[in-house]
């Protein structure tokens, strides 16, 4: 009879043993094991089928149906902390299941930490999103970007995190199957030229940041040069920061400070 690592290596998993140990680890018992291995076997990503996904030494609850967070973001989370301090407001827009506005918060220390909130169109993520912020006090919104934001947030935000979908809709077929069959298509597709909701952002930024306030939003190096326009045009003072380890590109805003 095949060994566990043995299905998983036939199924194409590349690092076998080491997926082995986390589904042994999720497992209620051989028969839930059985389960698990069979999600894991027909293609649904790992996070789905264990619960929860490593960020940044952080780990937060995913599931069937959520996005995964990836890689690359954690490059965003590095310049958003480098950023942010003790008592600031930070809005995680597009949050999914909330992972950004959580490293952020945990970054913080010191009385009172951040005042934390998230929003996300997607109701199925804040389910996560909620579990995921709920250790640093955050509040969870739903809605389509601004809209469903209280008042009182208005120009207060000191830092407004983002990773919203930028994959053009003709290259959605293009992407792994484990994201392309299993992550929500409102996850991933960005429009046309993958920049619809960057636009759209951008254009709304100014009315919530604090003076001097940031965003950050990640990009493509393709289509960073939109990006940055669409900030610029919105009255933020722009710049890119790009990461060779991680593949990553950041555009930052920066509110005026009057």
């Amino acid at each position: 009879m095949k060994s566990l690592v043995e299905h998983l290596r036939a199924a194409g998993c590349v690092f076998a043993e080491e997926e082995a140990d986390l589904l042994q680890g999720a497992a209620r018992d051989e028969r839930h094991l059985a389960e698990l291995l069979a999600r894991r076997v027909q293609g649904e990503p790992l996070e789905h089928v264990v619960g929860w996904a490593e960020f940044m030494g952080l780990r937060v609850e995913v599931g069937a149906g959520a996005f995964v967070p990836r890689r690359r973001t954690e490059f965003l989370v590095q310049e958003a902390v480098a950023l942010v301090r003790p008592g600031a407001v930070v809005l995680d827009l597009c949050c999914g299941v909330g992972a950004l506005g959580a490293l952020v918060a945990a970054s913080v220390s010191g009385a009172g930490g951040v005042e934390l909130h998230a929003a996300d169109v997607d109701p199925g993520a804040l389910v996560y999103a909620r579990r995921n912020v709920a250790p640093y006090g955050g509040v969870v919104w739903e809605g389509d970007l601004y809209d469903p934001l209280p008042e009182a947030l208005r120009s207060r935000v000191d830092l407004l995190v983002v990773n919203a979908p930028y994959v053009p809709t003709s290259e959605i077929a293009l992407l792994p199957p484990e994201a392309r069959d299993h992550e929500p298509l409102i996850s991933l597709d960005g429009g046309a030229d993958g920049l619809d909701l960057h636009r759209r952002i951008a254009a709304g930024a100014l009315a919530w940041l604090a003076p001097g306030g940031h965003l950050l939003i990640e990009t493509s190096s393709r289509q960073s040069p939109v990006t940055a326009s669409a900030l610029s045009a919105a009255g933020l003072w722009v710049q890119e920061v790009t990461s060779d380890e991680y593949d990553a590109t950041v555009i930052i805003g920066r509110a005026p400070t009057e």
